[in-house]
């Protein structure tokens, strides 16, 4: 029975707007487009929810507020920054069986295969924090009297671009990175399947971020990809698009503002693998070496 009949009323359903993240708050697209976010074909095919439809100031106010909070992020302790990562997976744990029925719904996957990302995904978030204290540089012998102190600093502001398979463990295997090591980043989250990206930021706001210092802009992944690599403030760009043609525009634009990058030339990562979507490799591209030369002693 009904209400009326003493029974318990169903709640009614209210449909959620899903906003950008940026600068630590929930935005609205500048131009208040939105794009469909559609279930598979085998699954109906019927729309799961709109996103915001980013544009260049959306992108542009996005690097402006990872640019103003990446010096005091970079400047944190290295353990401050492990707990938060830490934190970041706590809670996400918490949203497993969420974020799991999230996955299945935009990709058509199983729901075992959708839980199995969640699981990698909260693993993957465990392992950068771990290196956050671990990575930081190292001493080694010159050809002088001396020795050299190699310090590993942030980039800076750092424009990541996401695949569309694994929509959560491809974006946490990119962020996760990029954050541990003292960046900022502004992220364009998969272009079909965005839906988890900013459930995230959901995530973010209960672990203790910082504003501004992971920003998501949701939206046409190639089309803003020019936007991040032409922006003076971005110091790096990520590809992992399926387009090798954007890989190849990416690379030509940054030649003139001498911007580093790294793109896959379409060219699919397994992200489930621990030799492809996680490692050194990662670590690498999100640091810039500073080399300090000291002199020991006296020489007789």
């Amino acid at each position: 029975g009904g209400a009326a009949d003493g029974g318990a009323a169903s709640p009614a359903r209210v449909d959620k707007t899903h906003k950008m993240y940026i600068g630590g708050a929930q935005k609205r697209p500048d131009q208040a487009y939105s794009r469909p976010i559609l279930a598979p074909a085998a699954a109906g095919g019927g729309v799961l929810a709109q996103v915001g439809e980013g544009n260049r100031k959306d992108l542009r106010d996005a690097v402006a507020a990872a640019h103003k909070a990446q010096p005091g992020w970079g400047k944190r302790a290295a353990h401050n920054r492990a707990q938060i990562c830490f934190y970041v997976a706590e809670n996400l744990q918490e949203r497993y069986d969420e974020f799991a029925a999230r996955i299945a719904a935009q990709t058509g996957r199983s729901a075992e295969s959708a839980r199995a990302e969640v699981a990698l995904a909260i693993e993957r978030l465990f392992y950068y924090a771990g290196y956050a204290d671990k990575f930081g540089g190292y001493v080694q012998e010159t050809t002088l009297y001396g020795v050299v102190v190699s310090v590993h600093e942030p980039v800076g502001v750092m424009c990541l671009l996401c695949p569309d398979e694994y929509p959560l463990l491809g974006f946490v295997s990119l962020v996760a990175p990029a954050l541990v090591r003292g960046n900022a980043v502004v992220v364009v989250p998969s272009t079909a399947h965005p839906l988890s990206a900013v459930d995230l930021y959901e995530v973010f706001e209960t672990s203790d971020l910082p504003a501004g210092v992971v920003n998501i802009v949701t939206g046409d992944r190639d089309h803003l990809a020019k936007t991040c690599v032409q922006h003076m403030d971005v110091e790096a760009v990520w590809y992992f698009g399926a387009s090798e043609q954007t890989s190849r525009n990416i690379e030509h634009d940054a030649s003139g503002n001498m911007k580093r990058t790294w793109v896959s030339y379409g060219q699919r990562i397994d992200w489930e693998s621990r030799e492809q979507g996680q490692g050194m490799h990662f670590l690498r591209e999100c640091i810039e070496i500073k080399n300090i030369h000291t002199p020991i002693g006296e020489l007789k």
